[in-house]
C-alpha cells in the first residue's frame, strides 16, 4: 500500500440540482419534488457540511438558487411541513394501529420526526436572516448553467453565452459578490456575501454534456475547470481517469471515474442492501416503512450497514488510487461525483455514509480534497496526448451520448427549443433585442429536465406541459417585440440576465 502522499487523493462532488418547479403545480408534480428535497436532503446535508463538510465539493445550479431565493418560499415549505406532512403521517399511523401493524405505525412516528427537524431548521434559518439559500453560502463552491441546459444541444453560441453569462452571473452576485455596505441590508434575494469564498472557476456542465467545440465559449466566461464523463473514451477503470486533462482550446476536463461512482450509484450499488429503506414502496400517504429486503425498515440495522459500506468504500478507493499511482507514476485523482439528492432523499441512509465515508478517510488515510484545491495539485495531460482520436460528445446519460435529449421519443422537443433559440437570438431577433421575458422563457424551455422526465417516464403528462407552457409563453413574449414589461409568470427565475 502507498503512502498516502503518493497515492493522492479523492474529490467527493455533489452536484445539487431541482427542475423550475417553484409555482408550477403540487401533487403529484411541481414544488412537492422541491419540499421534499429541502426537508430529505438539503437541509440534514446543510448540517452534515457546517459540521464537517470543507472538503466537499458541492455545486449548485442557478435554477435551484433561483428557487430558494424566491420571495415566500420559506412560508410554503414550512406550511407543507405543518399542514401535509404532519398531517398524513397522523392519518397513516392511525391506519396502521387499526390495522394491528404497530411496528409499521411506530416507524412512521420516528420517521415523522425528520419533517419535524427540517421544520426547526428552516424557521432557525429565517429568523437568524440567513433564509434557505444562505445555508448554501459557505459550500456552493460551483455553478453550472441558468437553467441546466444541455449545451452541446443548443444551437447557437449566443445561446451557450446566454446560459452561461446568466448562471455565472447568479452564482457570483449570490456567494460571493461585494460585501454590502457596513450596517444595510443585502440585495433581495441575496445570501451573505462570503468573499472569502470566491468563485474559482468550476462549473458542472448540466448532464455533464460536453463538445469541444464549447471549450472556447468556457474560457471566455471564465470557467477553468468542468467534470466529464469519459468513460466509454478512456475506458471504465482505466488509469486515465485519474488526471486531470487539459483541453486546446478551453478549461481543464476532469474525468469523473465511474469505477468509484458506481460503488455507489448504480443498481447494483450500495443503497441496494436489504437493510436500508426502500424508496419505491409506499404506504397510503406515500410514506416509507419497508427496508428493500421487504421488512419493516430498521433505522439502526441501516445505519450500522452505512458505517460499513463507508468503511468498504474507503478501502476500494484507496485500492483505485494506489493502482492508479503507480500506474501513472504521480499521485492520482479519483472523482466520486453524484447527484445531491441521492443522499437523505433517493438513498435514505446517504447522509449517514456520507459522514461515515468521513471518518473512514482519517482513520484509513485516505486524503479527500476539495476539487478546486486538488487540480492545483495534479498536473493535467493535453486532450492530444491522452486521446489517439478526436474528443467526442459526451455525457453520462444512458448511453453517454444526447439521446437521453434528442432521441426520436423527445426530438420535438429538442427541435422545438433549438427553433426558438435561432428565433429569439438569430434572424430578425438580431435587430430587435429580445425582451427580459423572452429570454427567461427561452432559459426555461431550454432545461434539460423536460425531455430526461419523458424519456425516464418520470413524470406523466408534466413535463411535455411545462415545455409547451414555456415555449407559448415565449411566443408572445417574442410577438410583443421589445416590451419590457415582464407579468412574472416563471416568477423568480434567472434575474441575473445580462445586461
Amino acid at each position: 500500500m502507498a503512502a498516502a502522499s503518493d497515492r493522492g487523493e479523492l474529490a467527493l462532488v455533489l452536484h445539487t440540482h431541482m427542475p423550475y418547479v417553484e409555482g408550477y403545480g403540487t401533487w403529484p408534480f411541481g414544488e412537492e419534488w422541491l419540499w421534499e428535497a429541502i426537508a430529505t436532503c438539503y437541509l440534514p446535508l446543510l448540517e452534515l457540511l457546517d459540521r464537517r463538510g470543507g472538503d466537499v465539493t458541492l455545486s449548485l445550479t442557478p435554477v435551484l438558487a433561483d428557487q430558494l431565493a424566491a420571495p415566500g418560499l420559506a412560508d410554503r415549505f414550512a406550511a407543507f411541513l405543518r399542514d401535509v406532512r404532519r398531517e398524513t403521517h397522523r392519518i397513516d399511523v392511525a391506519g396502521c394501529r387499526e390495522a394491528g401493524r404497530e411496528e409499521w405505525a411506530a416507524e412512521l412516528e420516528r420517521a415523522a420526526g425528520d419533517y419535524e427537524r427540517a421544520l426547526a431548521r428552516v424557521e432557525a434559518l429565517e429568523r437568524d436572516g440567513r433564509g434557505l439559500l444562505g445555508a448554501f453560502a459557505p459550500h456552493a463552491a460551483w455553478t453550472s448553467s441558468a437553467t441546466h441546459a444541455v449545451l452541446p444541444l443548443l444551437a447557437t453560441d449566443a445561446g451557450v453565452r446566454l446560459q452561461l453569462e446568466t448562471g455565472i452571473a447568479s452564482h457570483r452576485a449570490r456567494f460571493d459578490g461585494p460585501a454590502r455596505p457596513a450596517g444595510g441590508p443585502p440585495a433581495a434575494g441575496a445570501a451573505p456575501a462570503n468573499p472569502a469564498h470566491e468563485w474559482r472557476g468550476g462549473f458542472w456542465l448540466p448532464e455533464c454534456g460536453h463538445a469541444p467545440w464549447l471549450d472556447p465559449l468556457l474560457e471566455e466566461a471564465g470557467v477553468h475547470a468542468v467534470c466529464v464523463d469519459l468513460t466509454d473514451v478512456l475506458g471504465r477503470g482505466s488509469t486515465a481517469q485519474l488526471a486531470p486533462l487539459q483541453s486546446a482550446d478551453g478549461p481543464l476536463l476532469v474525468p469523473i471515474d465511474r469505477a468509484t461512482m458506481e460503488l455507489v450509484w448504480s443498481d447494483d450499488g450500495y443503497p441496494a442492501h436489504g437493510l436500508y429503506r426502500d424508496y419505491h414502496a409506499f404506504t397510503v400517504h406515500h410514506h416509507r416503512v419497508w427496508s428493500n429486503a421487504g421488512e419493516t425498515y430498521d433505522p439502526a440495522a441501516a445505519r450500522a450497514q452505512a458505517r460499513r459500506d463507508a468503511a468498504d468504500f474507503v478501502a476500494r478507493t484507496i485500492a483505485r488510487l494506489d493502482a492508479g499511482a503507480a500506474a501513472l507514476g504521480r499521485p492520482a485523482l479519483a472523482v466520486c461525483a453524484v447527484d445531491t439528492e441521492l443522499l437523505g432523499h433517493w438513498w435514505y441512509e446517504g447522509i449517514d455514509w456520507l459522514e461515515a465515508v468521513l471518518d473512514e478517510a482519517a482513520a484509513q488515510g485516505l486524503r479527500i480534497a476539495h476539487l478546486d484545491d486538488a487540480l492545483q495539485r495534479h498536473p493535467a495531460v493535453p486532450v492530444a496526448e491522452a486521446l489517439a482520436a478526436d474528443l467526442p460528445t459526451t455525457t453520462w446519460g444512458t448511453p453517454r451520448d444526447l439521446s437521453t435529449w434528442d432521441a426520436p421519443r423527445v426530438a420535438d422537443l429538442a427541435w422545438q427549443a433549438r427553433a426558438l433559440e435561432l428565433r429569439t437570438l438569430g434572424g430578425t431577433a438580431a435587430q430587435t433585442p429580445p425582451s427580459p421575458r423572452a429570454l427567461r422563457e427561452l432559459l426555461a424551455v431550454q432545461a434539460s429536465d423536460w425531455a430526461f422526465q419523458v424519456t425516464r417516464e418520470l413524470a406523466g403528462p408534466y413535463p411535455r406541459e411545462r415545455a409547451a407552457g414555456h415555449a407559448a409563453a415565449l411566443e408572445a413574449a417574442l410577438a410583443a417585440g421589445a416590451d419590457p414589461r415582464d407579468d412574472g409568470a416563471v416568477r423568480n427565475l434567472a434575474p441575473h440576465l445580462p445586461r
